[in-house]
């Protein structure tokens, strides 16, 4: 097993916080740095459902991700609540999907990877959801689908850092490029002076490719732009997560439902948009009509670090000993957090990996900008 001394972690949404905190474990030091406040970017703006939308349009190496993380989030959500006495609510509901285009190839998909997603009559779906709008045709489920309360998530993961002697958060701190000692990378610059560390991890989501550029490197991870609302109602309004035409509705335990969601190529823009609030409010009311009468309580953007494929870079930087990514989630971050974060400490470490790392490599998977 590799030895690792004191590593600096430059982004503090889910992947950072959950790098941090795993690493801690095994390290002597861990500092995390983030440019605005933990977690408040695109783990706080998603839906925080604990699966890809449609997995089985996703490649293996997406898969593999999903499934130990899903098998995994129950046990983290229990660790953090008994830590830290937030719950992060980790919600089992189960999924529907309406009217699929493609249902053929995720009853195929679900087969050949042994998960619980199978056909159901529509009717049976209307007497679990009642507030289901009438009219859909064909249904399929996966039972065990959980959605988890992403803001709780991210601040239980921040306090039960708070709690290790061995971790230090500077948020409101910028990194602005990497120092660099030879070939080797030895730390960062910010606006609280410079940081040196044995181990750089990268996991500033869709502000990554930004700081790669620093290093002539072109990293293929892009902001992508989604807005959400969310709505008011009874606890038990909605049982399960639907989804029909691209759009989602997913129930908290409290009653908030959360619609969502948009998917914008506009830059670091994260405005709302009014005609983005039109579109989501007529797709929860075409899932859910009774929305019609519900008020809209909050309406955001986030920012998903877009990447090809939506595979995640996972790994060592070629030619720059010392510096780590684990970014380009694309809209899996939460989904695939657990497992990536994992696996980033297996390599560090030189441990078993818990999935094979070469299709998240950043080996042949990064350009330059010479």
């Amino acid at each position: 097993m590799n030895s690792v001394d004191r590593v600096v972690v430059v982004g503090a949404g889910a992947l950072g916080l959950l790098s941090a905190l795993q690493l801690a474990g095994s390290v002597t030091s861990v500092v995390l740095l983030e440019g605005r406040s933990s977690g408040n970017e695109s783990s706080w703006a998603g839906g925080g459902i604990v699966s890809p939308l449609y997995p089985w349009r996703y490649s293996s190496a997406v898969t593999a991700l999903a499934h130990w993380s899903q098998d995994f989030y129950p046990r983290l959500g229990e660790q953090l609540l008994a830590q830290t006495q937030i719950d992060p609510q980790v919600y089992v509901t189960g999924l529907y999907w309406l009217d699929l285009d493609d249902e053929a190839d995720a009853l195929v998909w679900a087969q050949r990877e042994g998960r619980p997603l199978q056909r159901v009559d529509v009717a049976a779906v209307e007497r679990a959801v009642p507030a289901l709008a009438e009219g859909f045709g064909r249904a399929v489920q996966m039972a065990d689908v959980a959605n988890v309360r992403n803001p709780r998530l991210v601040k239980a993961l921040r306090a039960a850092l708070q709690q290790m002697p061995n971790v230090t958060l500077h948020e409101h701190c910028a990194v602005s490029g990497f120092i660099r000692e030879g070939g080797r990378v030895a730390g960062v610059h910010t606006a609280q002076g410079d940081m040196y560390a044995d181990q750089v991890v990268l996991t500033a989501g869709a502000w990554s490719g930004a700081l790669m550029k620093t290093l002539g490197i072109e990293l293929p991870v892009a902001p992508v732009k989604g807005q959400m609302i969310l709505y008011k109602c009874a606890e038990d309004f909605l049982s399960a997560i639907v989804l029909a035409k691209g759009r989602y509705a997913i129930p908290r335990r409290d009653g908030h439902i959360l619609i969502g969601s948009t998917l914008e190529h506009a830059g670091f823009d994260k405005t709302p948009t009014d005609e983005a609030l039109a579109s989501l409010k007529a797709s929860a009311i075409e899932l859910l009509p009774a929305l019609a009468d519900a008020e809209v309580v909050g309406h955001w953007a986030g920012l998903r670090p877009g990447s090809p494929e939506g595979i995640p870079f996972i790994g060592p930087v070629p030619g720059h000993e010392g510096l780590w990514l684990n970014c380009g989630h694309y809209r899996n971050g939460l989904v695939l957090a657990p497992a990536s974060c994992q696996l980033l400490m297996d390599l560090m470490l030189g441990r078993e990996p818990i999935v094979d790392p070469a299709p998240y490599a950043p080996a042949g998977r990064l350009g330059s900008t010479c």
